[in-house]
């Protein structure tokens, strides 16, 4: 309450969930919108939407691009937020007066970064490459931002 209003705070908010919601309908209709021809299987352990674009007759180029757009906005703006935050944690943790103290704080600090350079690293590998340099290789990122995280 003294660090934020709460109308600011339910501005954010709605604004964060309706920018996911609008996120999901986009990739929703870009990644499913084109024409499938024939019976084909989705090469991977869930629908994700890079096998599921493989399996499109027609261009995707344009559906790629928007995707590729939001996932780096997406992309920037979580890591931005996560940057800010740990320059705060990072000059709070140094104005403690205890060496204790601050060898806790960053093995709290640790693993939570880690935990979130596994998500975005393996994440951005996924989604922002083209879709022609997908290869096998594909099916371990999945699993490490899917379950390892």
């Amino acid at each position: 309450v003294t660090i934020i209003s709460s109308r600011v705070c339910w501005q954010l908010v709605a604004s964060s969930y309706l920018f996911a919601f609008l996120s999901a309908i986009i990739y929703t209709w870009c990644t499913f919108g084109g024409s499938f021809c024939g019976l084909k299987q989705v090469d991977h352990f869930f629908c994700d939407m890079v096998p599921v674009l493989k399996l499109v007759c027609s261009d995707t180029h344009s559906s790629e691009m928007v995707i590729f757009a939001f996932v780096t906005i997406n992309a920037v703006g979580a890591n931005v937020v996560i940057f800010l935050s740990y320059i705060s944690i990072l000059c709070t943790v140094l104005s403690m007066c205890s060496a204790q103290s601050r060898a806790r704080a960053f093995q709290t600090c640790a693993s939570h970064l880690m935990a979130v350079a596994l998500f975005f690293g393996t994440g951005l590998f996924m989604y922002l490459q083209p879709p022609s340099s997908h290869k096998s290789l594909d099916k371990v990122a999945s699993i490490i931002y899917t379950v390892v995280t």
